[in-house]
């Protein structure tokens, strides 16, 4: 395993981060603690959660992800291991959430940590994440901003000096972004250096072969702010294995869970997906080890996330 440094952080990450977010839906505890396991045996330090997970989110299953998490990691080594979650941000609905208040400010931020701590049954967490930012943004898949749903919002600044405040309390490390935009990570960059506040130290959105946006303009402000990109959904929702070219396998999220992953429901994804599958069977590869590979070689990611429903396919 090879370990990457975390954008200007002193986290020294491993390049493959296990992805969790299915903890508690289709992974029992048991079933969880094996994956952790396993991935902790080959060289795997860093593991990524949100209190949101798992997904699709129901007020039943919220923060069973950080839970089934915590009950392992009481027994494992903290100081060797990484542990990233994230608050869910605004403009989901869901009513459940700290009874709907669900902004980027003071009160909201405090009791989201105190919470996943506690789940998490550690004392900080490595990696501090807003799931998706406290403005509007198109997300999940949209590409076009629409200035109508434009609506007011907390101040990045505000953000910070939260954060600011729980890094002095020793309660998290570094804060990161995900779900985010060049605007909105130059903006969070400019609020740290004017104000002296805590500096981004990663991005996680999604990236991979059927989705490049982050081959443009992030890319251009990642590299400039010096913020690397923890990539998830390095397999497409599992389209790019390819399982989906012939009907639906069961057990599967998309036959699982109606309109999850709509995302990938595009014009020639399934042509794309094809053309992949016949490239790594010229070069004597499974597809998902061309799909990872494809987002290991990228220069601005610093890990990427991967996610299983079963050890095998870990």
């Amino acid at each position: 395993m090879e370990y990457n440094q975390l954008g200007n952080s002193d986290l020294k990450v491993s390049e493959i981060c296990l992805g969790t977010m299915t903890y508690g839906r289709q992974n029992t505890i048991e079933e969880a603690h094996q994956q952790l396991d396993y991935a902790i045996n080959q060289g795997i330090n860093f593991i990524d959660a949100a209190e949101m997970y798992p997904v699709p989110p129901s007020e039943e299953t919220y923060g069973l992800t950080e839970t089934y998490i915590g009950e392992w990691l009481k027994h494992q080594q903290r100081d060797k291991l990484i542990i990233a979650t994230k608050i869910a941000g605004p403009g989901r609905g869901f009513k459940w959430l700290r009874g709907g208040a669900e902004g980027i400010e003071r009160n909201n931020i405090k009791q989201a940590i105190d919470d996943s701590l506690a789940r998490l049954q550690t004392d900080y967490i490595d990696l501090y994440q807003i799931h998706w930012p406290d403005r509007y943004v198109p997300r999940f898949g949209q590409t076009v901003f629409d200035p109508r749903q434009v609506k007011e919002t907390v101040p990045i600044a505000e953000q910070l000096e939260v954060f600011a405040d729980v890094i002095k309390a020793g309660k998290i490390r570094y804060v990161g972004l995900s779900n985010e935009t060049p605007w909105g990570l130059v903006q969070f960059s400019q609020a740290a250096k004017q104000l002296g506040l805590p500096k981004v130290a990663s991005i996680q959105n999604a990236y991979n072969l059927l989705n490049r946006v982050f081959d443009g303009a992030l890319a251009e402000t990642v590299y400039y702010e010096n913020i690397p990109l923890l990539a998830y959904s390095p397999l497409g929702f599992g389209y790019l294995t390819g399982k989906y070219l012939n009907g639906k396998p069961e057990k599967t999220r998309v036959t699982l869970f109606e309109n999850f992953g709509q995302r990938y429901l595009k014009p020639n994804v399934q042509e794309a997906v094809a053309a992949y599958v016949e490239i790594a069977k010229r070069h004597q590869l499974s597809p998902a080890q061309l799909a990872i590979a494809f987002v290991r070689s990228r220069w601005f990611v610093a890990s990427t996330i991967i996610g299983a429903t079963t050890l095998e396919q870990l």
